[in-house]
C-alpha cells in the first residue's frame, strides 16, 4: 500500500481516511487493469425500451438518457444529433383567417408540423402559391442552403409572387431555421443522482459540478472530443480542465447514423469513483442501441 502510495496511484483524503486511488491510479486501472462486465438482461431491456420510446427522436435520445441514469446512478447525457435531412416538399394548410398549419416533409421521410401566423390579406390561393414555390426553389436542399437561396429567389420572382405569399414564404423558413437553431445540443437527465450521501460532506465540489453541468456548452463540447473515438472513452477527473475543481469523470461513446458517420455521442457523468467495470460495458451497449435506432 506505501509503495502504491510512494507511486502515486493511492492517496488518503486526510490522516483518518482510508487510502483511496488517486486519478492517476484510476487512470492505470481503466487502461490496463478493468475486466468489464457486460450488462445484464435487465438493464439491456431497459436501455432497449428507453430507445424504443415512440415520438420524435430526442423524445427517444431523451428517455435513454434517463434510463441511463437510472442504470448508473449519475448523470446522463446525450449529444443530439445536428440532422441536416434535405427538403421534399411544402405545403400550408389554413386554420383560421389569422393561422395556417406549415407541413415540411424530408426527403427521408421525415414529417414535421408548424403553426405560423398569417400575413393580412392571405387568400387560400397564395397559400398554394406559396407551397409551391418553396417546393419548386428549395426541394434537395438543406435548411441552411434553403436560408441562403430564399431571399435571391423571391428577388427574381419579384413581378409574379404576390406580396402576401413572399411574406408568408419568408415566415415560414424562419420558423423552422429558429427552431432548429433553439433545439438542445445536449440532454441531460438525473442530475439529481450527483448529490448522494458522500458528496454531501463536499457541497462545494458538488455545487461545482452542476454548475458545469448547467453550462452544456462546455459539456458538448468535450462529448464531441469522443466523436472520434472507435471506442467508449474515459475522461477522470483533472485529466479535463473542464472538471479540474469538482474532480468528476464522464464515460462516453459515439453513436452512428445510416451512412456509418457519428451522429451523436452517449455518457454519464458522476464521481471519480465510478464503478467503471460495469459502467463503461453499459454506456457502450447504449451507443450500440441508439446507432441501431438511427439505421
Amino acid at each position: 500500500m506505501q509503495d502504491l502510495e510512494e507511486l502515486g496511484l493511492l492517496a488518503a483524503p486526510h490522516t483518518s481516511a482510508g487510502r483511496m486511488p488517486t486519478e492517476v491510479g484510476l487512470r492505470l486501472f481503466v487502461d490496463g487493469m478493468m475486466q468489464v462486465a457486460e450488462p445484464t438482461a435487465e438493464e439491456r431491456a431497459t436501455i432497449e425500451a428507453g430507445v424504443r420510446a415512440g415520438g420524435p427522436i430526442e423524445e427517444a435520445l431523451a428517455h435513454t438518457s434517463s434510463a441511463l441514469s437510472g442504470l448508473s446512478a449519475c448523470a446522463g447525457l446525450v449529444l443530439v444529433p445536428t440532422r441536416e435531412a434535405r427538403l421534399r416538399h411544402f405545403s400550408f394548410a389554413p386554420l383560421s383567417d389569422q393561422q395556417a398549419l406549415l407541413i415540411l416533409v424530408g426527403d427521408d421521410g421525415s414529417v414535421e408540423n408548424r403553426v405560423i401566423d398569417l400575413p393580412r390579406g392571405m387568400s387560400p390561393a397564395a397559400l398554394v402559391e406559396a407551397g409551391n414555390f418553396m417546393t419548386e426553389r428549395l426541394a434537395g436542399l438543406t435548411l441552411a442552403e434553403a436560408g441562403t437561396v430564399l431571399e435571391r429567389e423571391i428577388q427574381r420572382e419579384r413581378a409574379a409572387l404576390d406580396g402576401a405569399a413572399a411574406e408568408l414564404i419568408r415566415r415560414g423558413l424562419a420558423v423552422w431555421t429558429k427552431d432548429a437553431a433553439q433545439r438542445p445540443v445536449l440532454i441531460v437527465r438525473g442530475a439529481a443522482n450527483l448529490i448522494d450521501e458522500v458528496a454531501a460532506h463536499d457541497l462545494d465540489r458538488v455545487r461545482q459540478l452542476l454548475d458545469e453541468i448547467e453550462g452544456k456548452e462546455e459539456i458538448a463540447r468535450l462529448l464531441r472530443g469522443a466523436q472520434d473515438s472507435e471506442a467508449t472513452k474515459v475522461f477522470i477527473g483533472a485529466e479535463n480542465k473542464l472538471f479540474a475543481l469538482s474532480g468528476s469523470s464522464v464515460i462516453a461513446a459515439p453513436y452512428h447514423g445510416r451512412d456509418g458517420k457519428v451522429v451523436g455521442v452517449v455518457g454519464v457523468i458522476g464521481p471519480t469513483r465510478l464503478n467503471y467495470a460495469r459502467i463503461v460495458p453499459m454506456v457502450d451497449f447504449t451507443a450500440q442501441t441508439l446507432t441501431r435506432l438511427m439505421t
